[in-house]
């Protein structure tokens, strides 16, 4: 068994030689360094120290902690669980055995304090397999049920039957007034396109460095629907590209001109063409 040398501390290069104050959060860190390697030095001799007196039970060979709760001989290469093996009940001399995370005697059910775990808990491989595959069987039925219940609720395929327009004499009549001609042509509005740089170029004018949420922005069209979709584009493209920053909060949008593009760079056009002023 070797003897036990906790981590050599290096001198701390946040010191300051010429008297000035020390770096805290430097120092903080480097002793949190130093406590993990101790930690991890102090469970190595740990394991080392109550393993020193026991000896493979298959081959009498060196043991050494590979986990918690696992050891593995260094003759033969048996893992088992030294505690299992070794321990035995203070109360009645029982053997433990492991439930779920802890161990208990098989005896009188007493609970054991497993003197091979330092400070790492101990599972129940076993038990956690056969939840798993309980949870998974729970889940299969469940789906199947679903789909019985989906199936079950569905109607018969509809077979429309042929169309018999004497049934419906009204119909003739109907179909004849729509097919009839009109007297002067029906004028529809033209429908106006996106432009998707002169959108670009309208929320480019309406940014500023600080946040403004996306209802605030004024229209660019007459079409509400339409111009609160087109805008919504343009933000997209301006935000993909990233001349600006966009976020959402709850229900509402904001956004800003990015730090990086002050200079709205990247997106053609003009803000003072946006609105169609020249």
């Amino acid at each position: 068994m070797r003897t036990f040398r906790g981590p050599r501390m290096n001198p701390s290069p946040y010191c300051r030689s010429d008297g000035a104050e020390p770096d805290i959060i430097g120092l903080a860190f480097t002793l949190a360094d130093a406590a993990v390697q101790l930690v991890a030095h102090v469970r190595t001799f740990y394991y080392e120290v109550v393993l020193s007196g026991h000896a493979c039970p298959r081959c009498a060979g060196a043991l050494a902690m590979v986990r918690d709760g696992q050891c593995r001989c260094a003759g033969c290469d048996q893992m088992f669980d030294p505690t299992t093996a070794f321990q035995e009940c203070t109360a009645c001399g029982g053997k433990p055995r492991l439930r779920i995370r802890r161990y208990e005697c098989g005896r009188c059910g007493a609970e054991i304090t497993s003197r091979f775990l330092f400070d790492g808990l101990v599972f129940d491989a076993a038990y956690f397999r056969e939840k798993m595959a309980e949870h998974r069987q729970r889940r299969c039925e469940r789906q199947e049920r679903i789909q019985q219940m989906l199936s079950a609720s569905r109607s018969e395929a509809l077979e429309p039957g042929p169309a018999i327009l004497d049934d419906l004499p009204d119909l003739v009549a109907v179909l004849n007034s729509l097919s009839a001609a009109v007297e002067s042509p029906i004028r529809l509005a033209p429908r106006e396109e996106f432009n998707l740089r002169r959108y670009e170029a309208h929320v480019q004018a309406h940014l500023r460095t600080i946040p403004i949420p996306f209802d605030e922005m004024p229209p660019l069209s007459e079409n509400a629907l339409y111009d609160r979709v087109w805008r919504f584009i343009a933000i997209l493209f301006l935000a993909q590209a990233g001349v600006i920053r966009v976020w959402q909060e709850q229900t509402t949008i904001w956004m800003m001109i990015h730090e990086t593009d002050r200079e709205r760079q990247a997106v053609p056009g003009e803000p003072e063409a946006a609105d169609g002023v020249a």
